[in-house]
């Protein structure tokens, strides 16, 4: 019998049946949810779950619940476990946002926890890692709110954020950092909290915890101050008011520490600290945090954040940096139906160290390599080449002694790593290295590597390395070092290519909208040189929140559930990245309603209802919707309705393909009179496209165009080609999953495909079942019957909500302890022989039609306890 290992890279930690239970209160560090490169025969990926959010069936404080009624249902259930002996450790109760637990418990609990009386449901807890931003360059943060309209906003309409207060939840604020009324000493930590500008906050975490595979128990209560810098910059972007002004930089700000120095944090944290927030007080959350293919509205963190702004607080979060990893990608809280999910456009212009080469003086930006110490700002060097503009394999082997003696290098990109080329020329003696690009564009190496490099590095790009080239080619070129200057950034305006796509599970169109993220300068922690550049949709998304500041403070009654169209409505869509030049927009599904307008939107006099048009599926026809005009202005306006199409994608999730969408719009008058504040109706029809294949995704924009001069409104749109109900959800990959599996070690399992005995006596000793998710299941089900005579041996696991895997390659698996539950009625199987059907509701499936359903059903397993 072959086995083919399973080498585990949690993305999740384990949705498993079966183990011992972690006993009583004390923390316990769970299985790591994002190890490196564990894969199964160079292929598949473990990505499993851990701790566990339990919903409760009363609906919550914000939703209306009795806070008596919510304690006394915690109680009930708290003794219910006891009674049935399941053994768990509570980290969060809830009440306001979501009702009920998260809890730290081994994964043979997980059945036992569900069939609980009053469960709703049960959801993963997952883990969200401190997103990865770039900080090659120093970017010019005052053309980024030359972007969004918020310096028009501020020099001409008098807007910068006063009386309103913008929630951080994120990695802490330099509370000492002069940007933010602190005292400038790095590390003094003596600037009062609260104070005048960071007005409330509190730490969840701790400084020593690295997230819940880490060995460190979160350690709540203490200054929210930032030892890592990502929420620091995040809270510069929305309201620095020094050196560097944010987008309202006299806004209040709190500061709701979740993470640690380093490490991740997790979904029953963040929940936590959004009830935090609406107790403080807050107008605004900014949460640059997502959990990349949760794709589903419902998932907690989503939940909580919609009645987080049914509450009044406008809810803004990055989508994701998940765009090379396909669609429905975009991720929980984000997704959440009344929450304003951001997506990444790359700032027009960068701040960037710089040199200039003779003759002329011609001046070059660079990003400095990771790595690397920096380069001086003074002082000339000779340069010298190290190959050609053709060379593929430049300066990946060892160059001659002495060769390249007090001179700075030019290398070309390509075949070696960045370590080997700067290592190599720092051996012969360069004093410097210059990289260049073997493609268009600008990149931001990393030269980090033993031995330590240390001489300074940058990258450059294609063309300019290709001009020195041809000088040194002639002769002599001298390199001078320069402070730096500010250069046009490639791409900028674009869509960023990190930036996640949607549409959710429910093809509801995500994300909503978009603000600059890519090379954005701001604040940084003191201990870390006081200001950075960072890319990233956690850029992104404080520009939007600070925009919804501006918006609140010129229009102080707008609701928190409006904030969301009044962004739309003025936002301006932008040219498809991939190739702009064949002026075709960006996709609808990545970009939402475009770049945000801050400065449009305090000024506009039209509102637009519904502000996105999520059309579902082509299937049964064209889409009719509804739009609601409405006219602030002081005289009638007439408008002229029309279409744009965007870019649309091919039927993969993970392969990315590009279709010019051919789709239709027609409108039921030519024409829309809207009397002076007084508002209209247009019925709108889309056609989806010809051109695009069955299970594609198409987009585009309605423009509506006022006679009386004023700015037009747009309103994207977004809807799936075909059947959705025929997507492909259980794919085998190469593998062949579904699997019957043995676990062989802590991560690994073992393909028995002919059946397998199991004793049921310890995590190693159950079945196991590896499953690839090509898309997200609204209900995945596990049910149990003899192999022999066919009875029925009811459930062995019921989920709602399940998110894709995160690759082609990618499995969830899932354990069995040897129990089953009917109603309220727990079994435990006898021994003898088995079968387990595994049943997986399509996303938007009839429950009742049988061609929603996919089904597989396992090799015999012999359950032969001692």
């Amino acid at each position: 019998m072959k086995k083919t290992k399973l080498a585990a890279a949690a993305a999740w930690a384990s949705l498993c049946l079966a183990g011992g239970l972690h006993a009583g209160g004390a923390y316990q560090p769970v299985q790591p949810l994002l190890p490196q490169d564990s894969i199964v025969e160079g292929t598949a990926v473990d990505e499993t779950p851990a701790l566990w959010f339990i919903e409760l069936g009363g609906a919550p404080i914000a939703d209306g619940g009795n806070a008596r009624a919510l304690q006394a249902e915690k109680a009930s259930f708290r003794a219910a476990a006891r009674s049935a002996g399941v053994r768990y450790s509570e980290r969060f109760a809830y009440d306001t946002l979501f009702n009920g637990f998260s809890v730290h418990a081994d994964v043979s609990q997980l059945a036992a926890l569900q069939r609980l009386p009053g469960v709703r449901a049960v959801y993963p807890v997952e883990t969200f890692q401190r997103p990865e931003v770039t900080r090659e360059a120093v970017a010019d943060m005052y053309t980024a709110l030359a972007m969004t309209g918020a310096d028009i906003a501020q020099s001409e309409l008098g807007l910068d954020g006063s009386g309103i207060r913008v929630a951080i939840m994120d990695t802490g604020i330099d509370i000492d950092h002069p940007d933010f009324g602190g005292n400038g000493v790095p590390g003094a930590n003596d600037t009062p909290f609260p104070n005048a500008k960071i007005v409330a906050g509190y730490d969840f975490v701790g400084d020593a915890y690295t997230g819940p595979s880490g060995p460190v128990a979160p350690v709540p209560g203490g200054r929210p101050d930032d030892c890592n810098g990502h929420g620091t910059h995040v809270a510069g972007i929305v309201a620095a008011d020094g050196t560097v002004k944010g987008v309202a930089p006299k806004a209040r700000l709190g500061a709701y520490r979740v993470f640690g120095c380093t490490g991740s944090t997790s979904a029953d944290i963040m929940v936590a600290a959004m009830e935090r927030a609406l107790a403080d007080g807050m107008h605004v959350l900014n949460m640059s945090i997502g959990a990349a293919f949760q794709a589903w509205p419902q998932y907690p963190t989503a939940q909580a954040a919609t009645r987080l702004v049914n509450k009044g607080v406008v809810v803004v979060a990055s989508i994701g940096n998940s765009g090379t990893s396909g669609l429905y990608a975009a991720g929980a809280p984000g997704v959440g139906d009344k929450v304003i999910g951001v997506a990444n456009y790359l700032n027009t212009h960068a701040f960037l160290p710089a040199f200039s080469i003779s003759p002329d003086d011609r001046l070059i930006g660079y990003n400095r390599a990771t790595g690397a110490p920096a380069a001086p700002t003074s002082g000339s060097v000779e340069m010298a080449r190290t190959g050609t503009q053709t060379s593929t394999a430049d300066a990946c082997s060892a160059l001659p002694a002495d060769s390249l003696t007090g001179k700075v290098a030019l290398i070309r990109r390509g075949t070696c790593s960045f370590h080997i080329k700067a290592l190599n020329a720092q051996n012969a003696g360069a004093a410097g290295v210059i990289l260049y690009n073997n493609v268009a564009g600008s990149f931001s190496p990393t030269v980090a590597g033993e031995p330590a490099i240390t001489i300074p590095v940058g990258a450059i790009t294609q063309a300019d390395g290709n001009l020195i080239d041809t000088r040194l080619a002639a002769g002599p070129v001298t390199l001078t070092w320069r402070t730096g200057a500010s250069f046009p950034n490639p791409g900028g305006g674009l869509i960023s290519a990190s930036s996640s796509h949607g549409l959710t599970y429910e093809l509801v169109l995500k994300p909503d909208i978009g603000g600059p993220g890519g090379n954005i300068y701001a604040p940084y922690p003191l201990e870390f040189g006081g200001y950075a550049s960072l890319s990233g949709t956690s850029m992104s998304s404080p520009h939007v929140a600070g925009a919804a500041a501006l918006v609140l403070q010129a229009a102080p009654r707008t609701p928190a559930q409006a904030m969301a169209a009044v962004l739309q409505n003025s936002a301006e869509p932008k040219p498809w990245s991939g190739n702009p030049g064949l002026g075709f927009l960006d996709m609808a599904h990545r970009q939402g309603a475009g770049m945000v307008r801050v400065d449009k939107s305090v000024l506009a006099t039209t509102r637009v209802e519904p502000a996105k048009l999520s059309l579902g599926e082509s299937e049964h026809g064209p889409a009719v919707r509804t739009l609601r005009i409405s006219n602030k202005a002081g005289h009638a306006v007439t408008y002229t309705p029309s279409f744009v199409n965007a870019i649309a994608t091919g039927p993969s999730s993970f392969s990315l393909t590009y279709f010019a969408s051919n789709a239709q719009v027609s409108f039921g008058a030519a024409t829309v009179s809207v009397p002076a504040g007084g508002a209209a109706s247009l019925d709108v029809t889309v056609t989806a496209p010809t051109s695009v294949p069955a299970g594609g995704i198409y987009g585009g924009y309605i423009v509506l165009t006022p006679d009386d001069g004023g700015q037009a409104v747009q309103v994207p749109f977004a809807g799936y080609v075909g059947d959705y109900q025929a997507r492909q959800v259980l794919t085998p990959t190469a593998n062949g999953f579904p699997w019957l599996a043995r676990r062989t070690g802590e991560t690994s399992y073992a393909n028995r495909p002919a059946g397998e005995t199991y004793s049921m006596t310890d995590p190693m000793n159950i079945p196991y079942f590896a499953v690839h998710f090509d898309h997200g299941a609204r209900r995945v089900r596990f049910e149990v019957r003899d192999a022999v005579t066919g009875k029925s041996w009811h459930r062995a696991l019921d989920l709602e909500h399940v998110a894709r895997n995160s690759t082609a390659t990618g499995f969830f698996a899932f354990g069995w302890d040897g129990t089953t539950v009917a109603g309220r009625k727990t079994y435990t199987v006898p021994n003898g022989q088995y079968v387990v059907t595994l049943s997986v509701l399509k996303a938007l499936g009839d429950d009742s039609d049988p061609a929603h359903w996919e089904t597989w059903t396992s090799p015999v397993i012999t359950i032969a306890r001692p």
